[in-house]
Protein backbone atom coordinates (compact mmCIF):
# COMPACT_ATOMS: atom_id res chain seq x y z
CA UNK A 1 0.00 0.00 0.00
CA UNK A 2 1.32 3.41 -0.93
CA UNK A 3 1.61 5.62 2.12
CA UNK A 4 0.71 9.30 2.24
CA UNK A 5 3.69 11.52 2.95
CA UNK A 6 3.16 13.90 5.86
CA UNK A 7 5.15 17.07 6.55
CA UNK A 8 4.90 18.92 9.85
CA UNK A 9 5.44 22.70 9.92
CA UNK A 10 6.52 24.34 13.15
CA UNK A 11 7.72 27.78 14.14
CA UNK A 12 7.18 30.46 16.73
CA UNK A 13 4.22 32.83 16.65
CA UNK A 14 4.30 35.28 13.74
CA UNK A 15 7.20 33.69 11.89
CA UNK A 16 5.19 33.25 8.67
CA UNK A 17 4.13 29.60 8.55
CA UNK A 18 0.78 30.26 6.86
CA UNK A 19 2.38 32.48 4.23
CA UNK A 20 4.95 29.76 3.56
CA UNK A 21 2.23 27.14 3.21
CA UNK A 22 0.33 29.35 0.77
CA UNK A 23 3.46 29.63 -1.35
CA UNK A 24 4.03 25.86 -1.31
CA UNK A 25 0.41 25.16 -2.20
CA UNK A 26 0.60 27.59 -5.12
CA UNK A 27 3.66 25.74 -6.42
CA UNK A 28 2.72 22.14 -5.69
CA UNK A 29 3.38 19.60 -8.45
CA UNK A 30 0.35 19.25 -10.69
CA UNK A 31 0.45 15.47 -10.40
CA UNK A 32 0.24 15.51 -6.57
CA UNK A 33 -2.93 15.75 -4.50
CA UNK A 34 -2.42 17.54 -1.19
CA UNK A 35 -4.46 17.99 1.98
CA UNK A 36 -3.80 20.35 4.88
CA UNK A 37 -4.47 20.32 8.62
CA UNK A 38 -4.14 23.65 10.43
CA UNK A 39 -3.84 23.81 14.20
CA UNK A 40 -4.46 27.10 16.01
CA UNK A 41 -4.25 27.90 19.68
CA UNK A 42 -7.45 29.97 19.77
CA UNK A 43 -10.99 28.70 19.54
CA UNK A 44 -11.61 30.43 16.20
CA UNK A 45 -9.42 29.23 13.33
CA UNK A 46 -8.07 31.92 11.03
CA UNK A 47 -5.19 30.27 9.18
CA UNK A 48 -7.42 27.58 7.70
CA UNK A 49 -9.55 30.22 6.04
CA UNK A 50 -6.43 31.80 4.58
CA UNK A 51 -5.43 28.50 2.98
CA UNK A 52 -8.76 27.46 1.53
CA UNK A 53 -9.08 27.11 -2.22
CA UNK A 54 -11.21 25.09 -4.58
CA UNK A 55 -8.58 22.40 -5.17
CA UNK A 56 -7.40 21.71 -1.62
CA UNK A 57 -8.94 19.90 1.34
CA UNK A 58 -8.29 21.88 4.54
CA UNK A 59 -9.20 20.72 8.06
CA UNK A 60 -8.79 22.69 11.28
CA UNK A 61 -7.99 21.70 14.84
CA UNK A 62 -8.59 24.76 17.01
CA UNK A 63 -8.72 25.42 20.73
CA UNK A 64 -5.35 23.99 21.72
CA UNK A 65 -1.95 22.93 20.47
CA UNK A 66 -1.47 19.64 18.66
CA UNK A 67 0.70 18.30 21.45
CA UNK A 68 -2.33 18.54 23.75
CA UNK A 69 -4.84 17.04 21.33
CA UNK A 70 -2.52 14.49 19.73
CA UNK A 71 -4.68 11.45 20.22
CA UNK A 72 -8.38 11.01 19.45
CA UNK A 73 -9.03 14.39 17.81
CA UNK A 74 -5.94 14.48 15.63
CA UNK A 75 -6.16 10.78 14.79
CA UNK A 76 -9.80 11.17 13.75
CA UNK A 77 -9.07 14.29 11.68
CA UNK A 78 -6.14 12.69 9.87
CA UNK A 79 -8.00 9.41 9.30
CA UNK A 80 -11.03 11.21 7.89
CA UNK A 81 -8.90 13.24 5.48
CA UNK A 82 -7.01 10.18 4.30
CA UNK A 83 -10.17 8.18 3.75
CA UNK A 84 -12.10 10.97 2.04
CA UNK A 85 -9.40 12.66 -0.01
CA UNK A 86 -6.73 9.96 -0.50
CA UNK A 87 -4.00 12.63 -0.79
CA UNK A 88 -0.45 12.00 -1.91
CA UNK A 89 0.81 14.44 0.74
CA UNK A 90 -0.55 15.81 3.99
CA UNK A 91 0.75 19.13 5.36
CA UNK A 92 0.21 19.86 9.05
CA UNK A 93 0.72 23.41 10.35
CA UNK A 94 1.26 23.30 14.11
CA UNK A 95 0.35 26.18 16.38
CA UNK A 96 3.17 28.58 17.17
CA UNK A 97 2.81 27.43 20.78
CA UNK A 98 3.05 23.71 20.03
CA UNK A 99 5.59 21.21 21.33
CA UNK A 100 5.46 19.11 18.18
CA UNK A 101 7.54 16.09 19.20
CA UNK A 102 4.49 14.22 20.49
CA UNK A 103 2.76 14.79 17.16
CA UNK A 104 5.57 12.97 15.33
CA UNK A 105 5.25 10.04 17.73
CA UNK A 106 1.49 9.92 17.12
CA UNK A 107 1.91 10.04 13.34
CA UNK A 108 4.36 7.13 13.42
CA UNK A 109 2.34 4.96 15.80
CA UNK A 110 -0.55 2.72 14.85
CA UNK A 111 -3.03 3.26 13.34
CA UNK A 112 -1.73 6.39 11.55
CA UNK A 113 1.74 4.97 11.00
CA UNK A 114 0.28 2.23 8.82
CA UNK A 115 -1.00 4.85 6.36
CA UNK A 116 1.55 7.66 6.73
CA UNK A 117 5.21 8.17 5.87
CA UNK A 118 6.65 10.91 8.07
CA UNK A 119 8.67 13.13 5.76
CA UNK A 120 10.74 16.22 6.56
CA UNK A 121 9.77 18.42 9.51
CA UNK A 122 10.18 22.09 8.54
CA UNK A 123 10.75 24.74 11.21
CA UNK A 124 10.62 28.42 10.29
CA UNK A 125 12.51 30.96 12.37
CA UNK A 126 13.05 34.69 12.35
CA UNK A 127 16.87 35.05 12.25
CA UNK A 128 16.64 38.13 14.46
CA UNK A 129 15.09 35.97 17.18
CA UNK A 130 17.17 32.89 16.48
CA UNK A 131 20.47 34.56 17.42
CA UNK A 132 19.16 35.85 20.77
CA UNK A 133 20.00 33.74 23.85
CA UNK A 134 16.64 34.59 25.44
CA UNK A 135 14.78 32.61 22.79
CA UNK A 136 16.97 29.54 23.16
CA UNK A 137 16.32 29.54 26.89
CA UNK A 138 12.65 28.81 26.17
CA UNK A 139 11.99 25.04 26.06
CA UNK A 140 9.28 25.51 23.41
CA UNK A 141 11.64 27.36 21.07
CA UNK A 142 14.43 24.81 21.60
CA UNK A 143 12.01 21.97 20.89
CA UNK A 144 10.91 23.53 17.61
CA UNK A 145 14.54 23.90 16.53
CA UNK A 146 15.50 20.43 17.71
CA UNK A 147 12.72 18.61 15.87
CA UNK A 148 13.45 20.26 12.52
CA UNK A 149 14.90 18.34 9.62
CA UNK A 150 14.81 21.52 7.53
CA UNK A 151 15.51 24.81 9.33
CA UNK A 152 14.43 27.89 7.39
CA UNK A 153 15.25 31.51 8.18
CA UNK A 154 12.26 33.50 6.96
CA UNK A 155 12.00 37.29 6.64
CA UNK A 156 15.68 37.57 5.79
CA UNK A 157 14.98 40.93 4.15
CA UNK A 158 14.39 42.33 7.65
CA UNK A 159 17.75 41.10 9.01
CA UNK A 160 21.08 42.86 8.59
CA UNK A 161 24.32 41.21 7.45
CA UNK A 162 25.76 40.59 10.96
CA UNK A 163 22.48 38.94 11.99
CA UNK A 164 22.53 36.60 9.00
CA UNK A 165 26.18 35.75 9.59
CA UNK A 166 25.39 34.90 13.20
CA UNK A 167 22.39 32.82 12.13
CA UNK A 168 24.50 30.79 9.68
CA UNK A 169 27.19 30.14 12.26
CA UNK A 170 24.72 29.05 14.94
CA UNK A 171 22.67 26.92 12.54
CA UNK A 172 25.80 25.17 11.29
CA UNK A 173 26.81 24.34 14.87
CA UNK A 174 23.51 22.65 15.77
CA UNK A 175 23.72 19.05 16.90
CA UNK A 176 22.35 16.90 15.50
CA UNK A 177 22.90 18.69 12.19
CA UNK A 178 19.98 19.59 9.98
CA UNK A 179 19.36 17.96 6.62
CA UNK A 180 19.05 21.43 5.13
CA UNK A 181 19.27 25.06 6.28
CA UNK A 182 17.47 27.54 4.05
CA UNK A 183 17.05 31.31 3.84
CA UNK A 184 13.96 32.90 2.30
CA UNK A 185 11.84 36.02 2.28
CA UNK A 186 8.04 36.14 2.20
CA UNK A 187 7.83 32.43 2.95
CA UNK A 188 9.07 31.39 -0.49
CA UNK A 189 10.04 27.83 0.40
CA UNK A 190 11.27 25.42 -2.24
CA UNK A 191 8.78 22.58 -2.76
CA UNK A 192 11.74 20.18 -3.04
CA UNK A 193 12.52 20.80 0.65
CA UNK A 194 9.47 18.72 1.55
CA UNK A 195 11.46 15.68 0.42
CA UNK A 196 14.73 16.58 2.11
CA UNK A 197 16.82 13.45 2.56
CA UNK A 198 16.07 11.65 5.82
CA UNK A 199 17.59 8.23 5.13
CA UNK A 200 19.68 7.14 8.09
CA UNK A 201 23.23 6.13 7.32
CA UNK A 202 24.87 3.39 9.38
CA UNK A 203 27.85 5.66 9.87
CA UNK A 204 28.84 9.17 8.86
CA UNK A 205 31.97 11.28 9.13
CA UNK A 206 31.49 14.89 10.25
CA UNK A 207 33.30 17.71 8.51
CA UNK A 208 36.93 18.24 9.40
CA UNK A 209 37.47 20.00 12.69
CA UNK A 210 38.41 23.69 12.33
CA UNK A 211 42.08 24.49 12.86
CA UNK A 212 42.71 20.85 13.50
CA UNK A 213 46.36 20.86 14.45
CA UNK A 214 46.05 18.16 17.11
CA UNK A 215 45.32 15.29 14.71
CA UNK A 216 42.06 14.56 16.47
CA UNK A 217 39.84 11.91 14.98
CA UNK A 218 36.08 12.21 14.74
CA UNK A 219 33.38 9.76 13.74
CA UNK A 220 29.66 9.39 14.13
CA UNK A 221 26.95 6.76 13.96
CA UNK A 222 23.21 6.86 13.29
CA UNK A 223 20.50 4.35 14.13
CA UNK A 224 16.95 3.97 12.84
CA UNK A 225 14.39 5.97 14.87
CA UNK A 226 12.44 2.81 15.72
CA UNK A 227 15.33 1.38 17.75
CA UNK A 228 15.24 1.84 21.52
CA UNK A 229 18.34 2.16 23.70
CA UNK A 230 18.61 0.98 27.29
CA UNK A 231 19.08 3.99 29.58
CA UNK A 232 21.15 2.16 32.20
CA UNK A 233 23.54 0.77 29.60
CA UNK A 234 23.97 4.20 28.03
CA UNK A 235 24.67 5.69 31.45
CA UNK A 236 27.36 3.09 32.11
CA UNK A 237 28.87 3.71 28.68
CA UNK A 238 29.13 7.46 29.25
CA UNK A 239 30.58 6.85 32.72
CA UNK A 240 33.22 4.52 31.24
CA UNK A 241 34.04 6.54 28.11
CA UNK A 242 37.08 8.40 29.56
CA UNK A 243 38.69 5.06 30.43
CA UNK A 244 37.64 3.40 27.20
CA UNK A 245 38.84 6.31 25.01
CA UNK A 246 42.06 7.87 26.39
CA UNK A 247 42.31 11.59 25.72
CA UNK A 248 38.55 11.89 25.05
CA UNK A 249 37.74 15.42 23.86
CA UNK A 250 33.98 15.26 23.22
CA UNK A 251 31.17 12.72 23.09
CA UNK A 252 27.57 13.63 22.41
CA UNK A 253 24.45 11.99 21.12
CA UNK A 254 20.68 11.79 21.01
CA UNK A 255 19.03 8.47 21.74
CA UNK A 256 15.58 6.99 21.87
CA UNK A 257 15.16 5.62 25.41
CA UNK A 258 11.87 4.10 26.61
CA UNK A 259 10.10 5.79 23.69
CA UNK A 260 11.33 9.22 24.77
CA UNK A 261 14.37 11.03 23.38
CA UNK A 262 17.37 12.14 25.41
CA UNK A 263 20.45 14.21 24.66
CA UNK A 264 23.73 13.09 26.27
CA UNK A 265 26.80 15.30 26.22
CA UNK A 266 30.30 14.60 27.58
CA UNK A 267 32.75 17.52 27.73
CA UNK A 268 35.44 18.81 30.10
CA UNK A 269 35.33 15.72 32.28
CA UNK A 270 31.59 15.78 32.92
CA UNK A 271 28.46 14.66 31.16
CA UNK A 272 24.82 15.63 31.36
CA UNK A 273 21.46 14.60 29.97
CA UNK A 274 18.23 16.30 28.94
CA UNK A 275 15.04 15.38 27.11
CA UNK A 276 14.79 16.74 23.55
CA UNK A 277 12.29 16.84 20.70
CA UNK A 278 14.57 15.26 18.10
CA UNK A 279 12.84 12.37 16.31
CA UNK A 280 14.80 11.72 13.09
CA UNK A 281 17.19 9.02 14.35
CA UNK A 282 19.45 8.09 17.25
CA UNK A 283 23.01 9.28 16.72
CA UNK A 284 26.37 9.54 18.44
CA UNK A 285 29.52 11.53 17.74
CA UNK A 286 32.99 11.09 19.24
CA UNK A 287 36.15 13.23 19.11
CA UNK A 288 39.47 12.01 20.50
CA UNK A 289 43.16 11.80 19.52
CA UNK A 290 42.74 8.13 18.61
CA UNK A 291 40.12 5.41 19.01
CA UNK A 292 38.94 2.10 17.58
CA UNK A 293 35.80 2.94 15.58
CA UNK A 294 34.71 -0.70 15.39
CA UNK A 295 34.93 -1.01 19.18
CA UNK A 296 32.87 2.18 19.67
CA UNK A 297 30.21 0.87 17.32
CA UNK A 298 30.11 -2.41 19.27
CA UNK A 299 29.68 -0.53 22.57
CA UNK A 300 26.77 1.41 21.13
CA UNK A 301 25.07 -1.72 19.80
CA UNK A 302 25.43 -3.33 23.24
CA UNK A 303 23.24 -0.48 24.56
CA UNK A 304 20.34 -1.39 22.27
CA UNK A 305 17.37 -3.14 23.82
Amino acid sequence: MNKTKVNLFTGFLGVGKTTALRHLIANRPQNEKWAVIVNEFGEVGIDGAALLNDELAVAEIAGGCLCCVAGPQMTATVATLLRREKPDRLLIEASGLAHAAGVIDELRAKPLGEALEVAAVLTLVDPRQFILPDYHRQPLYRDQISIADVLVANKIDTADIPTMEAFRAQAAALFPPKSLVGEVRDGQLDVAWLDAELAAKPRYRPAALPDNTSAWQSAGWTFEPELNFDGERLTRLFDDLPAKVPGLVRAKGVFRVLDSWVWLNWAAGQWGAAQVSWRRDSRFELIAPEFDAAAVEAWLKECLE
